[in-house]
């Protein structure tokens, strides 16, 4: 049978950004089960297609015997003369679908089935596109806002900003562009787009931000070895280098503050605390207690961890902070519980 769909095939190709191969599977898979409906002894189903070509045929193939006992698989060769004049005893003859029948199978096919299989090779491209590009930042288009969820159209593809993930000044206006990153992709349910969850919350998209905005960070020069975040309120960043003539805190700070206010900035104003990594606990949560000014740090007891960092009378607010934030992420960094004590 001739037919004309190679050229709706290759626009069905641009249109979804789907390969053709993956559609021609489609349109065959589809084919056999519309036929499944003619032939209903359970046949073997074969379909020829090459819509390059304009050909289509889809057949079933039976044995050639003196009494069928299987339909499905066996003809009578009276029977299967009226397909191929020249068939013998023995052979297999190819039985094909009515021309009038597998017309109509394959308008349905195109109606239906297809559209189906283009939207999960479409899903599955989406999942395939995402799923390796987990923690990378992206950037998006703010469309709309569900249930305290934000949704953000990235790269034509919608992705959810969920409550928990935001900080507590984002406030977007519909066509805001919107920075966040990949946290998540999960497969959709049959019929249903993968779900791909974005945060601004965690410090994996600190860690990015940084990456962007300091080329030491990005080539290596400068590394990060730990991050903890109270979402719009306080960062701390630990960052160590092995380079003698690199001040890893004044690089990532940058001229006048200009690299630090930036990132700053797309994260509403969240304070970020810069700080030298060191393997010496006391020295390390010295550091950590930054912004504030710290005499000194005493180990109380190292099988439980804890500390007592003793402060300046001036500084004691500075060092606990506000509601204990700074204090709370400095323990959370170096994984000692950290008491602070003002200086006699």
């Amino acid at each position: 049978m001739k037919i004309n769909v190679w050229n709706t095939i290759l626009q069905l190709s641009k249109e979804r950004g789907v390969v053709p191969s993956v559609i021609v599977s489609a349109i065959e898979e589809s084919l056999k089960v519309a036929a499944s409906r003619f032939y209903t002894r359970g046949e073997s189903i074969h379909v020829y297609f090459r819509p390059e070509k304009g050909d289509l045929r889809v057949y079933t193939e039976r044995k050639i015997v003196e009494s069928p006992s299987d339909p499905a698989r066996e003809i009578s060769l009276e029977e299967a003369r009226s397909h191929n004049l020249q068939a013998e005893l023995g052979e297999t003859v190819e039985v094909d679908l009515p021309s009038e029948t597998l017309g109509r199978i394959a308008a349905q096919a195109a109606k239906q089935v297809i559209v189906q299989k283009v939207r999960d090779a479409e899903q599955e491209k989406i999942y395939g596109d995402f799923a390796p590009r987990m923690g990378e930042i992206v950037s998006g288009v703010y469309r709309r806002s569900e249930g305290g969820n934000d949704y953000i159209e990235v790269v034509h593809t919608e992705a959810v900003l969920p409550m928990r993930e935001k900080l507590p000044s984002d406030r977007f206006e519909r066509g805001d562009r919107v920075r966040a990153s990949i946290i998540q992709v999960r497969r959709g349910a049959k019929g249903q787009e993968p779900q791909i969850v974005l945060s601004r919350a965690t410090p994996k998209f600190l860690e990015r931000l940084l990456a962007l905005e300091i080329p030491e960070i990005a080539g290596g020069t400068i590394q990060i070895k730990d991050i903890v975040r109270q979402p719009g309120e306080r960062a701390k960043v630990a960052v160590l280098t092995m380079e003698k003539d690199v001040d890893p805190v004044g690089a990532c700070i940058g001229v006048k503050g200009a690299r630090i206010l930036a990132i700053s900035k797309e994260l509403g104003g969240e304070k970020i605390d810069i700080i030298v990594w060191s393997p010496n606990p006391t020295a390390y949560a010295k550091s950590a207690l930054s912004p504030a000014r710290v005499d000194r740090v005493e180990i109380l007891d190292s099988g439980a961890q804890t500390m007592q960092a003793v402060v300046p009378a001036d500084q004691l607010s500075l060092a606990i902070g506000k509601r204990g934030i700074n204090v709370k992420l400095a323990s959370m960094l170096t994984g000692w519980k950290i008491a602070i004590q003002p200086r006699a």
